[in-house]
Formats: C-alpha cells, structure tokens, sequence
C-alpha cells in the first residue's frame, strides 16, 4: 500500500475575503498567467478544479495544464491584466482584459469576465470565464511592459480607461 500523496500547503491569502485580500488574490492569478508557465499556474488550482473558458468545459490539473500550454502557444506575446469587480464569502469576480498577437502578427485585446469559487486551503476549485476577441494594430497596444508579470508602475484596467 503506498502512503497518500503529502497534503499541499495554503496558497494564501485564504477564504473569507476582505477587499485587500481579494485584490491580493487577483493580482496574484495575474503575476502567474503573466509567466505563461502552465504548469506553475496549474498548481493554483484543486486537483478536481473545474473550468469554464469560453466554449471549453473540463476539470483536473492535467487538463488546465493542457489547455494553457495549448492557449500560450497560439496567443503570443501574452500580457494581462486583473482588476477584482466584487467579491463575497470565498467568491471573487474580475474582469480582466489582454493582449497577444497569432503566428502572423495580428493584434488582439481580449476582454472578459471571470468568476472564481476557493477552497479552505486558498486554491481554486470553479473557474467560469466569458471572453471576446477585439482586433487591434500594434499601435493600439497599451500593455507594453516586458513580458512576465505587470510592472508596479504600469497603469491597471481602470487607470487605462477600460
């Protein structure tokens, strides 16, 4: 008989949230989608996380990894943003909006919609999200910092006037 799998550590700021803490949690899922690196942003999820994005329903840490690693290949040069819309309890909406252009160099500013339900431990167990598909020209770009996370200095969705 093999010993459980050892239980994971708190993905803090935890359940119930204050707007401080809401805040911190949407800015933390931003800094890591800002890595594109699926299998770090996998592990903010339950193992049984259930996901909504756009036409797309699956669930598992396996298929959320999947399913980014498949997003960052098509969306490149991917940068987002993350603002909290309201929250209650251990629920939090954002509204988000990003940038990326395809392998031939068309721009896009992607807007949407996210509702998050969190476990005890900080991890998220439901991820429903809405999306559209604006097309832009580079020279309408306004998420021009280096690519990783947002720069402290770099205006939020509000400051930009979306």
């Amino acid at each position: 008989m093999t010993d459980p799998a050892p239980a994971e550590a708190p993905r803090p700021p935890l359940p119930p949230f204050t707007p401080e803490t809401a805040a911190q949690k949407a800015r933390g899922a931003e800094d890591a989608w800002n890595t594109r690196d699926p299998a770090k942003v996998a592990l903010a999820y339950t193992p049984d996380s259930r996901w909504r994005n756009r036409a797309e329903f699956f669930s598992g840490r396996d298929a959320i990894e999947a399913f980014l690693a498949r997003k960052w290949a098509r969306e490149l040069d991917y940068r987002l943003i993350k603002e909290v819309w309201a929250f209650a309890g251990d629920r939090i909406a954002v509204r988000f909006a990003y940038e990326w252009h395809d392998d031939n160099g068309n721009w896009f500013r992607s807007y949407g919609n996210e509702n998050w339900a969190f476990a005890e431990d900080g991890r998220m167990r439901e991820r429903h999200a809405s999306i559209n598909d604006l097309p832009i020209t580079e020279a309408d770009r306004l998420f021009r910092w280096p690519l990783g996370p947002r720069t402290a200095d770099h205006p939020g969705l509000t400051e930009l006037g979306l």
